[in-house]
């Protein structure tokens, strides 16, 4: 076969691997229905394994490695184990509307703005997008009614918490009803032709710049411009079309603003990952076949051994702790609010009864939400 016969013939197979990837995720719906309808569990991980066996097995005969096999289907297994979720939740919550207006930071191109993607493509045909500038006008667009949902950046595998959206969370009124991990792969993106010895200023947000600092250490004579997002970066490079500014950002964003990738994999950490919230002026109930997340924060004072009293009712009552994040109580000078999340759904009798114990415990606890867990952990095929 010719080169061009060659192309051709990998073109109509991957549209037919296309067409049965669609007919899989609608039958992974018809899988959710069936699963409420008999009070069972969304995910079945030893379900999982079996079928990643099966798979792995039958690979083989076809002269597929095992390792090929395993990754290709735990992405499979992800998206439906997300579908179904997604769908039963807007089920349980009569949340179905066809269109949704979501605020988040930056404009197209953002990494906010791709988080909002991946997270509202499972929830809605159309998503009206809200591109905004700062952490304080996006949750300002839900509060006001000017949006549905909000998306904020919480903590990134390199940079940790953003403190600023913990800040905002102690005095809004919204909830959290969901939340999202997202790779994040930090690029140089400048004009195409751009020389990286010429480069003279770096542009883009301060959580970019500080999840990239190792490597703008190693520039020299290079101004540090911080952007409002890593979409505004990009938007400013194309506007001055000086060959000497370039933006950090990820390469789909970057390719929006007519931006060529200079380096890749500029993250202090490989695995640079950030985890987003969603947030909504109404709360929801997380169905129980869904592993779900609590999140509340708590003033317990100054006395001591005062948080580990707290975090002691967590333990009695079999509640796991994922996350313990402290931030100081503005006005008062030496005391700290905590954040806490836990793998627990609110209606949960033993969530409940903790909740109730740490009232009486504490001198101030508020619930931010309970949303179902995006933490889809891949099953690995054990034999």
């Amino acid at each position: 076969m010719e080169l061009n016969e060659i192309r051709t013939a990998i073109s109509e197979t991957d549209q037919q691997l296309l067409s049965l990837l669609s007919k899989r995720r609608k039958l992974a719906l018809a899988v959710a229905e069936a699963k409420l309808s008999q009070n069972k569990p969304i995910r079945d991980q030893q379900r999982e394994q079996e079928l990643l066996l099966s798979l792995i097995e039958k690979g083989k005969s076809l002269e597929l490695d095992a390792h090929y096999v395993t990754q290709l289907f735990q992405v499979v297994i992800e998206d439906s184990v997300l579908q179904q979720q997604a769908k039963v939740q807007g089920q349980l919550n009569g949340d179905n509307s066809p269109v949704v207006r979501v605020a988040f930071l930056g404009g197209q191109g953002s990494y906010s703005y791709w988080a909002t993607q991946k997270y509202f493509t499972r929830r809605a045909e159309r998503i009206i997008e809200l591109g905004c500038d700062s952490f304080n006008e996006i949750v300002k667009a839900v509060e006001t009614g000017h949006a549905d949902y909000a998306v904020l950046p919480i903590e990134n595998t390199s940079s940790g918490s953003i403190n600023e959206v913990y800040d905002i969370l102690q005095h809004t009124r919204l909830s959290i009803v969901g939340e999202l991990t997202h790779p994040i792969e930090h690029c140089l993106l400048g004009l195409p032709g751009t020389d990286l010895t010429k480069i003279r200023q770096v542009c883009s947000h301060p959580q970019v710049i500080a999840q990239c600092s190792q490597f703008l250490l190693g520039l020299t004579n290079v101004k540090i411009d911080y952007c409002e997002s890593s979409s505004a970066a990009f938007a400013k490079v194309k506007e001055l079309q000086d060959p000497s500014i370039i933006a950090i950002g990820g390469e789909e964003g970057g390719k929006l603003y007519g931006l060529e990738v200079l380096t890749r994999q500029l993250a202090n950490q490989k695995a640079n990952i950030s985890r987003f919230i969603v947030v909504a002026r109404k709360s929801v109930n997380v169905a129980k076949a869904i592993p779900a997340k609590t999140t509340f924060i708590m003033y317990t004072g100054q006395q001591p051994g005062a948080l580990v009293e707290a975090l002691l009712v967590l333990k009695q009552h079999g509640i796991s702790m994922s996350k313990l994040e402290s931030r100081p109580i503005n006005g008062n000078p030496w005391e700290e609010m905590f954040y806490v999340d836990v793998s627990a759904n609110l209606n949960d009798y033993a969530m409940t009864r903790a909740l109730e114990e740490l009232n009486n415990l504490t001198k101030f606890i508020k619930v931010l939400g309970c949303y179902p867990s995006d933490d889809i952990t891949p099953t690995q095929p054990e034999r």
